[in-house]
């Protein structure tokens, strides 16, 4: 079957939910599982797939972003494949940057022109899920699909913080409700597995993964059909074009908020996590040329642990270690992720460091960090004290924030030796 397929990626908005983990970077340059970034998943996911024609749309605090991108992706010369990076930009036509995720699509649609493609597939840049894109496209070119939208069955709890599609039993939308009241619930189950209606996920959520037929795509631009797909393009599109639900049955999370990015990459250290890193489809990121990593005298219980670590604490449990990841003697880390750091710190400056009593970047010596996310290149001193928990009220702290209890120490903060959080 002909797939002939060019795939947007969304890089999304301000991700003030995520910050501070977005105060310098976008939502898919946040990092993820000790090694990649959240932008890996949907372009790894891309590739798997087969489909190598791939554009990231980038806007705010796209740096670090664009230059992941640049140092991972590369197709050799005889290939056709790509990732590129499309930057907002401000032009003679249009002097507004993107207003929503439609209007990205929309304004970018001039870049296009130079590709060969029946079909765009549009997928978000933050969220955490192994998809085979091909069973998506095939359902949608044999069922005639206008707008084929992923879908997952969820239950009447979760089913209010989504946008709930309604199917018939041939798999075409209804109705679409965004984030539905308890009220007016009922009535909007669709036709689910017999397994997820004994789970009580009988409400279909959009994943926020779309595939539309590039004819039908630009006419709807060309009608002013809105700005957002999940608030405009896709309710306008029922009963008005062919609106497909695909049914996705595997895990899949959104990483919208600090309490669900920590959940997700803390769910990586289980026996069987419903992410599975040690697939057969591989997770592509930037190749470091990293040492691997070295433990010495460790207790060490379901952790992850990236490339380069040097880790000699008492206890790492329940937590992933980023790369190059320090831990000096004596250190306690629970249920955490310490994202590690960009670049080791010279032997002059660690020496420089210890006699003047400064930290050296890393964590230092019988520290004891529970509950907490650890940013990139952070300076944490001797005897350091990180507890997160309900008691501590949500807040911005200066060198840290707490959100729904989980203290996030900022990107390149320094913590004092006897510093205290919690």
């Amino acid at each position: 079957m002909k797939r002939n397929v060019i795939s947007i990626v969304l890089g999304g908005g301000r991700g003030t939910r995520l910050f501070p983990l977005t105060y310098s970077r976008s939502k898919p340059a946040v990092p993820i599982a000790g090694k990649y970034r959240l932008v890996d998943i949907p372009i790894s996911n891309c590739l798997n797939s087969g489909l190598n024609k791939i554009l990231v749309l980038t806007q705010f605090n796209s740096a670090s972003l664009n230059s992941h991108i640049k140092n991972s992706y590369h197709f050799d010369i005889f290939s056709k494949g790509f990732v590129d990076i499309l930057a907002a930009e401000q032009n003679v036509e249009n002097e507004s940057w993107y207003q929503g995720t439609a209007d990205a699509v929309r304004q970018s649609m001039k870049h296009l022109e130079k590709y060969d493609y029946d079909y765009i597939l549009i997928l978000s840049g933050d969220q955490l899920y192994q998809m085979d894109f091909r069973a998506m496209l095939d359902f949608h070119i044999e069922n005639g699909g206008d707008v084929t939208i992923a879908t997952i069955p969820v239950n009447a709890k979760d089913a209010t913080g989504f946008g709930i599609l309604k199917s018939d039993d041939e798999g075409n939308i209804t109705s679409f409700v965004e984030k539905p009241g308890y009220d007016i619930l009922d009535g909007l189950q669709s036709e689910v597995s017999e397994e997820n209606k004994q789970k009580g996920k009988e409400y279909l959520a959009s994943m926020g993964i779309y595939i539309f037929t590039k004819t039908i795509l630009k006419k709807m631009f060309d009608e002013g059909a809105g700005d957002d797909f999940g608030k405009d393009i896709i309710p306008n599109s029922i009963g008005k074009y062919t609106t497909l639900s695909y049914q996705y049955e595997g895990y899949w999370t959104d990483i919208g908020t600090i309490e669900s990015f920590y959940e997700a990459n803390l769910d990586l250290c289980q026996d069987l996590p419903q992410f599975n890193l040690f697939s057969s489809s591989p997770i592509y990121t930037r190749a470091r040329m990293l040492p691997p990593s070295k433990i010495n005298g460790s207790y060490v219980s379901k952790a992850v642990f990236g490339d380069g670590c040097i880790i000699m604490a008492d206890k790492i449990e329940n937590s992933v270690i980023g790369n190059r990841t320090r831990i000096d003697k004596g250190s306690t880390i629970v249920n955490s992720y310490v994202m590690g750091a960009d670049f080791y710190q010279n032997t002059t400056e660690i020496v420089s460091n210890d006699s003047n009593g400064l930290p050296n970047m890393g964590i230092g010596k019988y520290c004891y960090i529970e509950k907490a996310i650890l940013d990139k290149n952070c300076y944490i001193g001797d005897n350091v004290r990180i507890i997160g928990g309900k008691h501590i009220p949500d807040g911005d702290y200066g060198t840290h924030s707490v959100q729904d209890g989980i203290v996030v120490v900022k990107k390149g903060a320094i913590l004092p030796s006897g510093t205290h959080i919690g």
